[in-house]
């Protein structure tokens, strides 16, 4: 392999210096941007692009395939880009695509995906706190925050502005929509639809809806109540998924409703439901939104 140590291809100027330690070792066909910090013993192979304004703390790896946006900080250990845990993965050239602005803590793994030309993303202004997993094909949307530990299973897709607790363990194929929040060490085998939270330590269960995260995200007191109703419909009615979603269209067919039905009428695994004991009190009948 050729290497060039403390060397990159970025153009150096006065107010652009591309800081790289000498001890780190670069491949000569990497794509360094301006004023970015590589840290010491971290390895960088060939066909990867770091972003202008990148930081990279001590023993980072950034392994074939993978980008960076700019403005991202990584810290000690992470590795980035390396092989999929995936038998079936042949060797084909496939991608890890990381935006712009995130953090990525220590010691996490980002792994590249499966099939030929398939990428696993990770959306801009993320951040990943320590020892953080995301399998191959994982694609996470913007501003997503993975808490310590959490361990995303291949081809699970997190929506936008979505929190996922400490420890959470997320199953392959699934689905977490917008702005949901996933309970700490609670595990997860079928969809979380938008807005929605889960009990820490639970399995496969619905809590509440994400009021804050909302609230925080800007929406308003109209589109809130809209979610609320919805809410309502889909677990406090005693109907089933098709006739819940079939409601929601009827009675809610705009806005951040609508997307609650469209998510759980696209479901393949389910959709997390209260538990039993709780069922009562998510909404009584008398509560039905079309009344």
């Amino acid at each position: 392999m050729v290497v060039a140590r403390g060397h990159c291809d970025a153009t150096k100027t006065k107010e652009n210096v591309t800081d790289i330690h000498p001890s780190a070792v670069v491949h000569a066909g990497a794509k360094i941007g301006r004023d970015v910090t590589i840290g010491p013993y971290c390895t960088i192979e060939e066909d990867v692009r770091i972003g202008d304004g990148c930081r990279l703390g001590p023993r980072v790896s950034v392994m074939r395939y993978t980008t960076l946006g700019d403005g991202c900080v990584v810290h000690a250990n992470a590795v980035l880009g390396d092989l999929p845990q995936d038998l079936s993965f042949a060797g084909a050239v496939s991608f890890v695509q990381i935006g712009e602005q995130c953090t990525i803590r220590e010691g996490v793994t980002v792994q590249r995906g499966t099939a030929a030309d398939s990428t696993t993303v990770v959306g801009d202004n993320c951040y990943l706190m320590a020892y953080a997993h995301c399998a191959h094909n994982v694609k996470l949307g913007t501003r997503v925050i993975l808490v310590n530990n959490v361990m995303l299973a291949g081809y699970v897709d997190i929506g936008d502005g979505t929190f996922v607790g400490g420890g959470a363990g997320i199953h392959q194929f699934c689905r977490v929509g917008r702005l949901a929040m996933i309970g700490g060490n609670s595990s997860l085998s079928v969809d979380v639809p938008p807005f929605m939270t889960t009990h820490s330590g639970g399995y496969n269960d619905v809590a509440a809806l994400n009021v804050v995260g909302m609230r925080r995200a800007g929406m308003g007191g109209d589109e809130r109540k809209a979610v609320k109703q919805a809410f309502s419909v889909l677990y406090g009615l005693g109907l089933n998924r098709q006739e819940a979603v079939q409601r929601i269209r009827q009675r809610l067919p705009s806005g951040p409703a609508q997307e609650i039905a469209e998510f759980v009428a696209s479901t393949k695994r389910g959709i997390c439901r209260p538990k039993r004991m709780e069922v009562s009190s998510v909404s009584a009948p008398s509560e039905d939104p079309e009344r």
